[in-house]
């Protein structure tokens, strides 16, 4: 199942993409696509609908989750990344948050006031369905709603200086696409067989699979229960292949005018235009 939110000239309404590729209208049996929707009770029950007798919905894409609680994220979970960005393989996974707003899949990435050095990375999202707290690995994915399309937007030059963490590079406003869709665990054939790929401008910078994770997915819910207690809503992205533009000889990154397209295999695809910040 594909579960997605659409903004339309009456507002943002629930729907679900079948099995030709068109969005339905779930408006009729639920308000919206929150955290109920998506525990295991909540998905039971959209799963049962019969999405031939629902109405095709036109309109763009909006975060397909209405309140996404917190938005956890691994660094340098790649092991070619890790050596493109001249860092050290992590024994642990790196956990950082993002604290901007999530935006939706063609929404643009708005690069921030003074930057410089504005960079993409396509991540592997983990949607969680249901309360996590110390759990082990083989239960993990047990955990999982689904699964979606991000991309890591950051900041070089913030992340890396200005005294600190990480997170001041990676909120900045627009710094967060998700989607298109929240696909459901059971219509993910192998999580760690995925296809990732990013263009910008059509030409191919980062090429992938999640089966070259450091820390595979059912670790790193592991890791992080351990240590927060993981409620639905909360979203962790898993980390990026190599290509990103820090890495290339010489740098190369984001400009106004720019097209961001990120996809990953069964999970679709976002495509942002690149605009110039405005106060």
């Amino acid at each position: 199942m594909k579960l997605c939110r659409i903004r339309t000239e009456t507002g943002v309404r629930p729907a679900a993409v079948d099995a030709d590729g068109v969005r339905r209208d779930l408006s009729g049996h639920v308000a919206d696509i929150g955290v109920a929707q998506i525990t295991p009770e909540g998905l039971a029950a959209l799963a049962a609908v019969d999405l031939a007798t629902l109405p095709a919905i036109e309109g763009a894409y909006a975060p397909f989750l209405n309140d996404v609680r917190r938005l956890f994220c691994i660094g340098l979970n790649y092991y070619d990344h890790a050596t493109e960005m001249n860092m050290a393989v992590p024994e642990h996974p790196v956990l950082f948050m993002k604290a901007c707003a999530v935006t939706g899949a063609n929404d643009p990435i708005i690069i921030p006031k003074g930057s410089t050095k504005t960079d993409w990375e396509v991540e592997l999202g983990i949607v969680i369905g249901s309360t996590a707290q110390h759990v082990d690995e083989a239960d993990a994915l047990d955990h999982i709603a689904g699964y979606c399309v991000a991309n890591d937007v950051s900041e070089r030059d913030f992340q890396m200086n200005f005294g600190g963490q990480w997170v001041k590079g990676k909120s900045c406003d627009s710094f967060a696409p998700i989607g298109p869709y929240l696909v459901t665990r059971d219509a993910v054939p192998d999580v760690q067989n995925l296809a990732m790929s990013l263009d910008v401008n059509d030409t191919r910078m980062q090429t992938g699979n999640t089966a070259t994770m450091i820390f595979p997915v059912a670790q790193v819910v592991s890791f992080v229960s351990r240590f927060v207690t993981l409620h639905p809503g909360d979203l962790i992205i898993t980390g990026t292949p190599p290509g990103v533009g820090l890495g290339m000889k010489p740098p190369h990154f984001l400009k106004p005018g720019d097209v961001v397209t990120a996809q990953i295999e069964h999970l679709g695809a976002l495509r942002q235009e690149v605009v110039a910040f405005d106060a």
